[in-house]
């Protein structure tokens, strides 16, 4: 029988048992896991990665993006919605016009880590 403290480890072939036992101790609880696969999701299309790196220059509206993607008003919306919904865009309304800009620093960090990662 376990006690409160102890790490159970599952499965067979266990080599290292320490070591399994501290990554597991380290690792984040499965609702954290889930939501950074979540947030990861997002950076998984094209359009959407092309929109943050546009934005990392400064805001912009639909219309701007629209014409800088040379994409249709429905397609960048529809990116815009989802990059939204995902806190990694923010929106301000002037009069008619909606402007879009990047959420926090943080999202500007995860693309120049990412295309640092891919450009070693």
């Amino acid at each position: 029988m376990k006690s409160e403290n102890e790490i159970e480890i599952t499965g067979e072939g266990v080599i290292h048992e320490e070591v399994v036992k501290k990554a597991l101790a380290q690792q984040p609880a499965e609702e954290y896991l889930a939501d950074l696969a979540d947030l990861f999701k997002n950076f998984s299309d094209t359009t959407r990665i092309r929109i943050l790196s546009l934005l990392i220059a400064d805001e912009m509206c639909v219309a701007d993006i629209t014409a800088a993607l040379n994409a249709t008003q429905s397609a960048v919306s529809h990116q815009l919605r989802i990059l939204k919904q995902s806190r990694l865009v923010k929106s301000r309304r002037d009069g008619k016009i909606v402007y879009y800009s990047l959420a926090d620093d943080h999202v500007k960090t995860i693309i120049a880590m990412g295309m640092e990662h891919i450009t070693e």
